[in-house]
């Protein structure tokens, strides 16, 4: 039954998604919106208060800033398709729409990599050369590193969109999985994967493993001063929990889904782990600065005193 209907042309893909009654899927629907309503409020009140508040046009929160814009981006190219699939009994996909998604869910996520690497090159600048920090971090190197970031990913994943392109089905388009990836096409392809298999681990490890080795070199050269120097002490550690918890998740989630066998006797474990790294990190992000970065707490108790100032009394 699943290759019947819309799935006998071969412009179009089946997504099965999770498995379970109605009841269940409208339960999962309701925790899907209350997640992209989170992630979309939270982000952009940070984007907000950065905008807003003049003691927060630092680099540090320039790069926050596009960072939260990153996650609503992110978030919106699966969680969408994923609410409206939530209640239709055929949840079909076009092979043209299932490459885009393809597309800007690498783009979006290797730029926040590298945007990530941006962050703690950074904080290495601000506690190892304070006295140079002004201008080894200008406003022209922020821009050029936001670029970077933006174009790097939009180049990776445009590469394996085109070769995912030419992937060919002989029988089944059924994927098991909430949206579409590479990996899941590749398992009910019929194509030579070699080529593709090859150019995704290559580009995967140029940008996902080096921009976390560039961000743990910028924590060790950090831990390094501190401890040897005694270079700003709890002060230090303040400024850089939230992004080194902001770093954990991403790249531990992302780890774990892509680094770790799968196993096909629990699709289901695949695809929950698939939804943490691409809906529940861009939800925790904003959380995470707003609760242990005492800036941005600032920012919002200066934003709620304006605020409150401005209704009338009595």
């Amino acid at each position: 039954p699943l290759q019947g209907g819309n799935l006998s042309s071969p412009t179009s893909l089946l997504l099965l998604g999770f498995s379970g009654a109605y009841k269940a899927q409208v339960t999962l629907c309701l925790g899907f919106l209350l997640i992209y309503l989170v992630t979309l409020l939270g982000n952009m009140l940070v984007m907000t208060l950065i905008w807003l508040d003049t003691r927060l046009h630092s680099p540090m929160y320039y790069f926050l800033g596009h960072l939260s814009f990153l996650d609503i981006c992110y978030s919106s190219v699966t969680l969408p398709k994923i609410l409206k699939d939530s209640f239709s009994p055929q949840k079909t996909i076009s092979f043209v729409g299932c490459i885009t998604q393809i597309y800007f869910f690498l783009w979006f996520g290797g730029s926040e990599c590298v945007l990530l690497a941006a962050m703690a090159y950074d904080r290495y600048l601000a506690i190892c050369h304070p006295l140079h920090y002004a201008a080894l971090m200008s406003k022209k190197i922020c821009l050029c590193l936001v670029a970077v970031s933006w174009l790097s990913g939009s180049f990776s994943s445009l590469i394996q969109a085109l070769l995912t392109v030419h992937l060919h089905f002989c029988v089944s388009k059924v994927i098991n999985h909430l949206f579409c990836e590479i990996p899941f096409l590749l398992d009910v392809s019929c194509s030579t994967n070699a080529l593709l298999k090859t150019v995704s681990y290559a580009l995967a490890g140029i940008i996902a493993v080096g921009s976390f080795l560039l961000t743990l070199v910028s924590y060790i050269h950090i831990l390094w001063a501190v401890l040897q120097k005694g270079v700003g002490g709890p002060k230090v550690f303040a400024t850089c929990t939230s992004h080194l918890t902001v770093v954990a998740l991403f790249f531990g989630t992302g780890a774990v889904a892509y680094l770790v066998p799968q196993s096909h006797s629990s699709k289901e474990v695949d695809k929950i782990l698939a939804l943490l790294y691409a809906i529940v990190t861009p939800m925790l992000n904003p959380i995470i600065y707003s609760l242990r970065n005492s800036e941005v707490r600032g920012a919002i108790r200066r934003a709620l005193r304006r605020r409150w100032s401005q209704i009338p009394q009595g």
